[in-house]
Parts: C-alpha cells; sequence; structure tokens
C-alpha cells in the first residue's frame, strides 16, 4: 500500500470517530451553535498534521501480529492512532496560546480564528475529554482498558511536566544563557516529545497485541525514549542548518530564545570569548545577531560534532534493539528498525 493509500484509509476511521464525537455532544441535549462549534473544533486541530503518532499504533500492530490486520482490528487499533491526535490538537491548541504562536500547519493557530480567541482554552479541554470517551465506547470491556486509560493520563502528565521546564527555562522575553544546559534539553526533549511521540504508540499497540510482561514494557521504553530524544535533537540540528526550502519553514530557534541542542553544544565548547557572543546576541529579534550566532556555529564546527552524535546515537539504539529476545519479549525488532529507519539521516 502507498503511502496516501495508508493515509487516506486511516483519514477514513476520522470520519467514524468525529461522527461519534458529535453524536455524543448531540445526545446531551446541546444547542445545534454548540454542536456545530464542537464539530469545527474536531476538524480544524485533529486532522491535518502528518498523522505519524497515530499510523504507528496501526503499523506497530501490524508488526507484531506478523500479518495484515482484519478490517474490525484495523479500525480499533486506528481509533487508538486518533486518541493520540486528539492528545497532539490539545497539546498544540494551548501550546500555540501560551508562545503567542502565528500559525500552525500553514493556517493561523486556532486561538486566533474570528471570534475563538480565549474559546481556545474550553475547546483544548474537549479534544482531550474526546480521547477518554473514545477509550471508553470502544475499549471499556478489553481487559487492558485501564492500562490504557492510565497509559494517556501518565503521558499527559509527562508532557505537561516537559512543558514547565521548557516555558521556565527559556521564555522567549527574558534570555539568560545561565539557565541553560545538555541536561535540561535532554529532559526537555525526552518529557516534552519522547513519550507522547515515540513510547506511547508503541505501547498501545503492544496493549492491543496482549503483551502483559512490565520487562517488555521496559525494553521498549529503553530503545524508544533514545530515539524520540534523536529525533527531537535532529530537529534542532535542522532549524538551524536546513535551507527553508528544503525544511518547508524558516528555522526560529536562534531568534525565538529556544534551549535548543546547538546552542546547549555551543556553550560546552565556547571560549570566553565566544560565550561573550552567543550572551549579546542569542534571543534577539534581530537578523544580524542571528547571523553573528549562525557563525560562531560553524567556527565551533558544530556539524562534525552533529555527526558524529548521530552516528554514536545510532550505534547505541541498535546495540539495544540487537539485545531483544524476540520469544521471550514477545517483541519484534522490526518496531523499533522501523523508527529509525524512519528519521535516521534525514534532511527535513
Amino acid at each position: 500500500m502507498s503511502k496516501q493509500a495508508a493515509r487516506d484509509r486511516f483519514n477514513s476511521v476520522y470520519k467514524i470517530i468525529h461522527a461519534e464525537l458529535v453524536e455524543r455532544i448531540k445526545s446531551e441535549g446541546m444547542p445545534a451553535d454548540a454542536v456545530e462549534w464542537y464539530s469545527k473544533n474536531l476538524d480544524y486541530n485533529v486532522p491535518g498534521g502528518k498523522l505519524n503518532r497515530g499510523m504507528s499504533v496501526v503499523d506497530t500492530l501490524r508488526i507484531l501480529r506478523g500479518s495484515e490486520l482484519s478490517q474490525e482490528l484495523y479500525t480499533r487499533a486506528a481509533i487508538l492512532g486518533w486518541c493520540i491526535e486528539l492528545l497532539q490538537a490539545f497539546f498544540l491548541v494551548t501550546d500555540d496560546i501560551m508562545d503567542a504562536s502565528i500559525t500552525r500547519r500553514g493556517q493561523p493557530c486556532y486561538y486566533r480564528q474570528p471570534s475563538v480567541g480565549m474559546v481556545a482554552v474550553n475547546d483544548a479541554f474537549m479534544l482531550e475529554a474526546a480521547i477518554y470517551q473514545l477509550l471508553k465506547s470502544h475499549f471499556r470491556s478489553e481487559p487492558y482498558y485501564v492500562d490504557l486509560v492510565e497509559l494517556f493520563h501518565e503521558t499527559t502528565y509527562q508532557t505537561e511536566v516537559g512543558q514547565l521546564i521548557d516555558l521556565i527555562t527559556a521564555p522567549e522575553d527574558h534570555v539568560d544563557l545561565t539557565r541553560f544546559s545538555i541536561e535540561k534539553h535532554r529532559l526537555i526533549v525526552v518529557y516534552k516529545t519522547a513519550f507522547y511521540s515515540f513510547y506511547l504508540p508503541v505501547a498501545l499497540a503492544m496493549h492491543m497485541a496482549g503483551i502483559k510482561s512490565p520487562a517488555a514494557f521496559a525494553t521498549a521504553r529503553n530503545i524508544l525514549i533514545p530515539l524520540g530524544e534523536y529525533f527531537q535533537v535532529q530537529d534542532d540540528w535542522l532549524d538551524y542548518s536546513a535551507p527553508p526550502e528544503v525544511l518547508g519553514k524558516v528555522g526560529t530557534d536562534i531568534v525565538d530564545n529556544k534551549c535548543s541542542w546547538c546552542v546547549n553544544k555551543a556553550l560546552a565548547l565556547a571560549t570566553p570569548e565566544q560565550r561573550k557572543i552567543l550572551d549579546e546576541n542569542y534571543g534577539r529579534k534581530d537578523a544580524q545577531c542571528e547571523a553573528r550566532v549562525k557563525a560562531l556555529y560553524e567556527e565551533l564546527k558544530l556539524a562534525d560534532v552533529y555527526a558524529e552524535y548521530e552516528k554514536d546515537v545510532t550505534g547505541k539504539i541498535r546495540a539495544l534493539v540487537d539485545q531483544i529476545d524476540e520469544l521471550k519479549d514477545r517483541l519484534k525488532k522490526d518496531v523499533f528498525l522501523v523508527f529509525l529507519g524512519k528519521i535516521e539521516g534525514r534532511t527535513k
């Protein structure tokens, strides 16, 4: 099946959950304008992204079972995938408000839509609540139902902790590089990205596949968290190094005072004179300041540092995958190798 065909099939399940969620609010006796508002909230915020997280549930379950999924099994796995996309939508709507962002996915951020404003806060809560409505209606009779609910609650908490560290470490309007460190960067990316983007899809599929061993889930986590960290370091690197026509956007980490991998590596390598350049120019809304920081990155040969990091981390991840006992853990090495294959050496 082509990538587009797989995406189209996954999107067909969105129509099912959209209809179900809208019918639920109708059944509460809500007025027509509230029902219409909720429907538009779902359509504006949930579909339209890359859908990698959601589709990974389906792909992982297929690998674990070693065969194509029946239509019924596919639909149930896809519903879990859309629950991740609902979680992602909840995070993005609130994140855009906190960051005062302008655009998201090539269109105005939801809260900037005419007549929406801070109603977006409540709409975000409703996106999160939809997850648990879907879990209850489709999985309540399953022995792993409580595991699914607890997994979503735990992952939401982890992501919000990561967001907290990010917000207090690198506020856009107050530059203080003494707050930055590689360890803080690691905590931000592990908690804000890796748990919900990498571990959550696989753990959901593992529950559907009937895997119960805590050791198997620990094995998956020990591989997927470094994978997620690697993915975010890549994002940080590409924000600085990739041309806008390749990246699809203009990188803004330097001017936005982001606690990125690049600046933390530069801080670790810089001489006192070079550190002064960073202190005076990083996080400034000024093209010349940004150019000075980029020139310093080149002077520090950050490209070589990144290449060495990538070689090291991919080697370590492959070593962890090699240690999997497929019979004992009921895991398949391909689950992790497919993830690694999608991101290793990517340029956008």
